[in-house]
């Protein structure tokens, strides 16, 4: 997900210890505790094969004080950081110390077939590479699943760096059935599209999680409860920020409340799956994981 202009100087909270051993001076994070310190080779990436390692960073989705150690010492350390937005990656490193790596590739949807080649090139002279995106998993809504699966079929090195993820946060925030549930990216615009967007889903019995826009939201609700009927939903705004704000209701009570107009910041929504009965009446039970 991107990060509005400006958020990151209204991201709240500081790290100022942790158990880890980290430490915050006026000049940032100081000192990094051991075991956190690149290790050889052999530990760092799932996939074996030689060449650099692959990192995949998760940052923070609001609050920086969600970077993880392990994140912020790979990028303070890796020859080469690629980036979903440079300039918002390099204010990141700037908030914790993190002098400007040796080389930073912007890595964006458009671009992506040009800056995968010249990472790749990287990857096989043997240089490690730290991937993010602006917030979250790189990967995730995301062009980032092109270049894992790209460095995949070389045999190179690939690891994640576990972190942030607005659709974790969303769903375990929704206080809707968390067992089992489905990530659906962005919705489409077009308002015919929208709709068998939401009618593709419409028999499933998982929670739908799903990324929109602040200037789209109301439509996207309104859609929803046309198709998914009455379902319950959770509206989440601003995750782990100083104004984090969840809606929750109906799928047509939310569409009513976001009607006015645009919404602040990012929002993920999060919808119930068909319920149980409503399952039993449908034309196939055996559709279902349960039998119906």
């Amino acid at each position: 997900m991107k990060i509005t202009h400006g958020e990151i100087e209204r991201m709240h909270g500081g790290i100022e210890r942790t158990d880890g051993g980290i430490e915050r001076t006026d000049g940032g994070i100081e000192r990094v505790p051991r075991g956190i310190e690149r290790t050889g080779k052999e530990g760092r990436g799932s996939d074996g094969g030689g060449g650099g390692t692959l990192f995949l960073v998760a940052t923070p989705i609001g609050n920086l004080g969600d970077l993880s150690p392990r994140a912020l010492e790979t990028l303070r350390t890796a020859p080469v950081v690629a980036a979903e937005d440079t300039r918002r990656t390099w204010q990141l490193l700037s908030h914790f110390g993190v002098p400007r790596p040796p080389r930073m590739v912007s890595y964006r949807e458009g671009a992506e077939e040009r800056a995968g080649a010249q990472i790749l090139e990287c990857l096989r002279a043997g240089q490690d590479v730290a991937l993010c995106t602006d917030a979250g998993y790189p990967g995730i809504s995301d062009p980032g699943f092109r270049l894992v699966r790209d460095a995949v079929a070389e045999g190179l090195p690939v690891t994640a760096l576990p972190g942030p993820s607005a659709a974790d946060v969303a769903l375990v925030l929704s206080g809707l059935p968390t067992s089992s549930w489905t990530f659906l990216g962005f919705p489409p615009r077009k308002p015919g599209a929208l709709r068998r967007f939401f009618e593709d889903e419409a028999r499933s019995a998982h929670t739908l999680v799903l990324y929109e826009s602040p200037f789209r939201v109301g439509k996207t609700l309104a859609a929803a409860a046309e198709v998914l009927g009455a379902r319950p939903a959770a509206v989440c705004l601003e995750l782990t920020k100083m104004h984090e704000r969840i809606e929750r209701g109906t799928l047509p009570d939310l569409a009513a409340r976001f009607s006015s107009g645009p919404a602040r910041g990012e929002i993920a929504i999060v919808i119930g799956g068909l319920p149980r009965a409503a399952r039993r009446d449908a034309d196939d039970p055996s559709d279902f994981p349960d039998g119906g």
